[in-house]
């Protein structure tokens, strides 16, 4: 080659070089030259029109209005047509050339709904039933439409106090806080306010991911609240977050049997962009079914959503909040193809005088159909936050931000950013804690009986967090100790040179009628390790020794406060206790993925205690009252003296687990399969004297599925038994959850009727079920009246085999929901096929019940109280 075809060569490369140069510039230096748009939303009567949409014309590509109906819109230099559409209203176009900045006002006027001349004689039906049935035959043709899709998506969620009453269950809320909340005099102000800008991707039939590119929070750095709630009326049964509002979802207005649950009212037409739009009214058929209630529009001819305004309220089973308002705006994005362009929810509740409202808004744009997506792209990451997710600067915001902030929201982002900031500049760490130190008063002395005694010492070094129980709560009464009173304290600290959170808890308890005094420490030492893979694996471990009080059952299935309760007013004396010297070592470790095992060995020299009392509130209740061993299950010449060491290991896991992946951790959002636990325990004969020589293992299966309208179903199965049983005491025994007085076991894992050591054993083999419908109001908001209290069916049973001669049934059907914190079942049990007993059981369950919890509470954290007859 001469040198001229190497100079021209040479010359070539350049220019590309040269043109590459110039492309990636302009990229780089494009937003610079963007001018704004900007304007307000009214109507034709001057009224301001919030949350109305500006996009461009055959795109995606816009911006919302907030609240205050001001939008602003960042355009490069050209010519455009900017559509502008709120619902109820003509749309309407203008064209624009962008020079320099600009403002632009849209005059909406209602849109004038014709209606075609018809004559509708009794017994026609509207004509509204038929553009239904045709929007359902195409429901699912629109449903699955495309195979995926990638969009991206602004999401700005705002919760606002209008009112916070002085006092809340008698505890009265300091001013200190109230500012602190952003709140003024009359309790009023934004409590949580956050932004996020994400790319979702999509593909059928169930593949989604997330990536959350940016987050803000107002007077924080935490991530934000980013879980998209994706409301599909082409679904059959419409969920709204992960069915929170409602665990039955709600029926879609064009679902496959949607003409049995609404009625249809044709409002008229309105043309859009040479399209004729049907307004139909949405009425549901019943009250009390989770139903919609509005105004759906719907293509002519294509039946397509074109948007639609609804409501939900508590008559359609709503729980939690008094009113849902849900708008949704559809556009074309391609080739006959629409998808959501805005969406917009509004709420209120009102409980115990506190009154919130909020709203969250989603704006998605840029549609991108079908894209093609690696085969390893979509996996267990469901949501994925990006390592500077919370480190955008302010400028950025307010440049990407397709809705513009209102001035309440920035007055609170002013406000509490700076309050954030101040809390982290260490030349006012002295004033944070002076004002910490006063903002937790002063100890009271009554406090140490009841609520207890809760402080934190803050100190530039680290704080940590110290307390005493409260006695009246830990006060008791047993025939074997007669009163006792046990008295509790913790001390809790993080040491970050660890990694490691310690929590030290001493116990002492002391026995007035038997005068035994017993006294025990337990230590937990949590820590969090981060391997090379930025994966988190939660470390904990328990130390725990001394002398303390015990159930034959280990399960403890009995609660101290009720049983003190039954033997004072009955005489009956359930819990059998007894005394114990111990030492005991535990390490769990707990990976992302779920899977999670644990190793534990404990020494115990076990002390049968017997009674020293038999007083009861009415005397002749006494004769009611037994020895404190398991009468039922042995004879007072085994009670024995004895050693035992033991060693336990258990494996948990649940497959398929999905995640949300923070820049450097993961939460499990769970998945479709159930948690399988197995455990083996071993008592080992001879180390420390020990007595005891047995095998025994266990496998439970448990899970909760939603059936959508149909309910849901809680269920757990064990099965297991001792491979080898050559010396063990009742203490080893294989017991069940469960026991006879006022106060029942738990839900979906124990027996509401079962005498708690009649059917202990060390069979070679066992069966153990537990299943429960909860029907969410299937039945029980079809009867009229009834249906007001939002009280829901539900029905189960619980069953243990072992063989055909030793084998136990219950089963059960009650209500639950009750007042929103009771549950009432009446059960029927029977012993190897006989009819035994049967009993009204009231326990604590439903929409606050179910979150009630206390140190004795069992694991499904559950209280309950029969009556039995």
């Amino acid at each position: 080659m001469n040198i001229i075809s190497i100079s021209l060569v040479q010359f070539k490369k350049s220019i590309k070089v040269l043109l590459i140069q110039v492309v990636l510039t302009c990229f780089i230096f494009m937003p610079s030259f963007s001018q704004k748009i900007y304007g307000k939303i009214y109507n034709d009567n001057g009224d301001l029109l919030p949350f109305s949409s500006v996009t461009i014309k055959s795109t995606s590509s816009g911006v919302t209005a907030n609240k205050k109906a001001d939008y602003i819109f960042s355009l490069h230099p050209g010519k455009y047509t900017l559509v502008c559409q709120h619902i109820g209203y003509e749309s309407i176009e203008k064209n624009i050339e962008i020079v320099d900045d600009m403002e632009l006002n849209f005059i909406l006027k209602p849109q004038i709904l014709t209606m075609k001349e018809l004559v509708i004689t009794s017994g026609d039906e509207n004509p509204a039933y038929e553009i239904i049935r045709q929007s359902i035959k195409k429901r699912n043709f629109y449903n699955n439409q495309v195979n995926g899709f990638e969009v991206d998506m602004y999401g700005k969620d705002v919760i606002k106090l209008r009112n916070l009453p002085d006092k809340i269950f008698g505890k009265k809320l300091p001013k200190e806080d109230r500012s602190s909340m952003g709140l003024d005099s009359s309790g009023k102000g934004i409590v949580y306010l956050s932004e996020a800008i994400s790319k979702v991707h999509s593909q059928l039939p169930d593949k989604f991911k997330m990536d959350v590119i940016s987050s803000r929070v107002s007077g924080s750095n935490s991530f934000g609240f980013t879980f998209p709630a994706f409301i599909n009326l082409y679904t059959n049964n419409v969920t709204i977050f992960k069915n929170g509002f409602n665990p039955r979802g709600f029926v879609s207005p064009i679902a496959d049997g949607a003409l049995r649950f609404y009625k249809y009212k044709m409002m008229g037409t309105f043309i859009e962009n040479g399209k004729v739009i049907n307004t139909i009214k949405v009425i549901p058929r019943r009250d009390y079914e989770p139903l919609f209630s509005g105004i759906i529009n719907i293509c002519d001819d294509d039946w397509r959503i074109h948007s639609f305004d609804f409501i939900v309220t508590k008559k359609s089973q709503l729980e939690f909040l008094d009113t849902l308002q849900i708008t949704q705006l559809h556009v074309p994005v391609g080739n006959e193809i629409w998808r959501v362009k805005n969406q917009f929810l509004y709420f209120n509740f009102k409980m115990l005088g506190i009154d919130v409202i909020g709203n969250f808004l989603t704006v998605y744009s840029d549609y991108k159909i079908n894209p093609v997506f690696d085969k390893k792209f979509f996996d267990r990451i469901i949501i994925k936050y990006d390592t500077a997710v919370n480190k955008k600067s302010k400028s950025y915001w307010d440049t990407i931000r397709p809705v513009p902030l209102e001035y309440e929201e920035k007055q609170d982002y002013k406000f509490k950013d700076s309050v954030f900031q101040l809390q982290l500049d260490s030349t006012s760490i002295n004033n944070n804690i002076d004002t910490l130190k006063k903002r937790q008063g002063k100890i009271k002395i009554l406090q140490a009986f009841f609520p207890g005694i809760n402080r934190t010492y803050y100190s530039k070094e680290g704080n940590f967090q110290w307390g005493i129980a409260p006695l009246l709560s830990n006060t008791f009464y047993n025939t074997a100790e007669g009163l006792s009173v046990q008295l509790g304290g913790y001390y809790e600290k993080y040491y970050p040179k660890y990694k490691s959170d310690i929590l030290i808890q001493p116990n002492i308890r002391y026995g007035f009628s038997n005068s035994h005094l017993n006294s025990w420490v337990d230590v937990l030492i949590k820590k969090k390790i981060q391997d090379e893979q930025n994966t988190i694996i939660k470390n904990s471990w328990i130390l725990s020794a001394g002398k303390r009080i015990a159930q034959y059952n280990n399960l403890n299935p009995i609660d101290p406060f009720v049983n003190s309760l039954s033997t004072l007013l009955d005489g009956k004396n359930v819990m059998k206790i007894y005394e114990k010297y111990y030492g005991l070592i535990s390490f769990q470790k707990k990976y992302e993925s779920g899977f999670r095992f644990s190793i534990k060995t404990f020494y115990e020299d076990r002390m049968p205690i017997f009674n020293t009392t038999n007083y009861t509130f009415y005397k002749k209740e006494s004769v009611n009252i037994t020895e404190n061993y398991p009468v039922d299950r042995m004879a007072i010449t085994d009670l024995i003296r004895h050693q035992a060491f033991v060693a336990n290991i258990e494996l948990s896991f649940k497959p398929g687990q999905r995640y949300i992946q923070l820049p450097h951790s993961k939460i499990a959002m769970g998945s479709n399969y159930p948690t399988f636990t197995l455990n083996y325990t071993k008592g080992i004969k001879n180390i420390f004297k020990s007595d005891v020589d047995y095998d025994k293992w266990n496998l439970d299966i448990s899970d909760d599925k939603n059936l959508k309208l149909a309910g849901t179903l809680k269920y757990k199965f064990s099965t297991g038994g001792f491979l080898n049983s050559s010396k063990l005491f009742i203490q080893d025994y294989k017991h069940f959850n469960s026991n006879s007085i006022r106060a029942t076991s738990a839900y979906v894992d124990g027996f509401q009727l079962m005498s708690s050591y009649l059917n202990s054993n060390f069979a070679k083999f066992y069966f153990e079920g537990h299943l429960e419908h909860h029907f969410n109001g299937l039945f029980t908001n079809k009867i009229p009246r009834f249906n007001k209290l939002n009280w829901y069916l539900v029905a189960g049973t619980n069953s243990y085999f072992i063989n055909n001669s030793n084998n136990y049934a219950e089963l059960f059907i009650g209500l639950e929901n009750i007042f929103k914190l009771f549950r009432v079942d009446f059960v029927s049990g029977y012993q190897n096929g006989k009819y035994t007993r049967s009993s009204l059981v009231l326990g604590a369950s439903g929409l606050l019940g179910s979150s009630l919890s206390s140190k004795n509470t069992n694991a499904s954290g559950s209280h309950s109280v029969s009556i039995s007859f």
